[in-house]
């Protein structure tokens, strides 16, 4: 192994720069942020969320849920407590959770155990199943949104009319025909060819230029005006 590129969502992302400091292996990590000398590829997540967000108060949305790509080391999955957020170590997870609390300060929410279509299920079918539910859930990946419109589909609940549902990442999801997904389209492939050339540079024995990446808003379907 001559390097390595790690993804900053893993709330255990220091554990591994610690393993390979200790080897003298060469790392980069896209988003997170594991120590101050290791070059970071970064990503605007707080301010895309904030986008989203505002885009559902503007279509008058109040009562706003999120659901979080895992928090705590453990990955435990259930409602999004300040205990949970507090023991976050996920800079990506937390800097999307900012941002949606940027304009819904009393956002609530469910934290799951991956990015995964049936945790964003397991997310959704908890925060839609009591009529009090909220009328707009922003998701902090695509997959999880996915999940969350299938569970509102088994509720007998209409996207967007019912419930709007924004996800994050912009990439294809199978099975969500005939929903067009408003989203944040965030530059995957810009992302890891930065990440590429980085980890040429330092083997090469340079200093890696620093590089930030902002995402693209995306107004689908799946967002309209509250019923309620």
């Amino acid at each position: 192994m001559d390097a390595v590129v790690l993804v900053g969502c893993s709330p255990r992302l220091d554990e591994s720069v610690a393993m390979l400091r200790r080897r003298g292996i060469p790392l980069v990590a896209i988003e997170g942020d594991p120590a101050d000398d290791v070059p970071s590829i970064g990503q605007d997540n707080r301010e895309a969320t904030r986008l989203a967000a505002q885009h559902l108060h503007d279509l008058g949305h109040r009562d706003v849920a999120v659901v979080t790509l895992p928090l705590p080391r453990d990955r435990a999955r259930g409602p999004l407590t300040p205990e949970v957020v507090r023991a976050s170590s996920s800079t990506t997870a937390t800097e999307r959770l900012a941002g949606a609390r940027d304009v819904f300060p009393d956002a609530g929410g469910w934290t799951t155990r991956g990015s995964f279509v049936e945790e964003g299920r397991i997310a959704g079918a908890a925060l839609l199943a009591d009529p009090s539910r909220p009328t707009a859930i922003i998701a902090q990946s695509d997959l999880l949104a996915a999940g969350v419109i299938r569970a509102a589909e088994e509720l007998g609940l209409e996207v967007p009319g019912d419930v709007s549902v924004v996800g994050f990442d912009g990439v294809r999801v199978d099975g969500l025909w005939p929903y067009d997904l408003t989203t944040l389209v965030q530059p995957a492939v810009e992302k890891g060819r930065a990440a590429g050339r980085a980890i040429v540079e330092m083997l090469e024995g340079h200093a890696p230029h620093p590089t930030s990446f902002t995402s693209d808003f995306h107004r689908g379907n799946t967002t309209a005006e509250p019923r309620r």
